[in-house]
């Protein structure tokens, strides 16, 4: 069975860290690019479920819709 994720990836000055929206648990992954910070997470994913089983993606959808925004902070 395949299960859909959606996974954050942030730009970092030393790279790429990325995570899945809406499992259960601390799950990431990092690389020098997108596609190896990706690549990583979703094979710590496949860990985090070989470990924990299946309840790391809880009984409903995962997350439905991500939005990113940003907004103005006066310190």
């Amino acid at each position: 069975m395949e299960k859909m994720v959606k996974i954050l990836i942030e730009k970092h000055p030393d790279g790429y860290l990325a995570y899945p929206l809406g499992l259960r648990g601390v799950v990431i992954g990092t690389g020098e690019t997108e596609s190896e910070a990706l690549t990583d997470v979703r094979s710590a994913i496949l860990f985090h479920v070989e470990t924990f089983g299946q309840e790391v993606f809880g009984s409903g959808p995962l997350v439905m819709e991500a939005v990113l925004t940003e907004t103005g902070i006066s310190v």
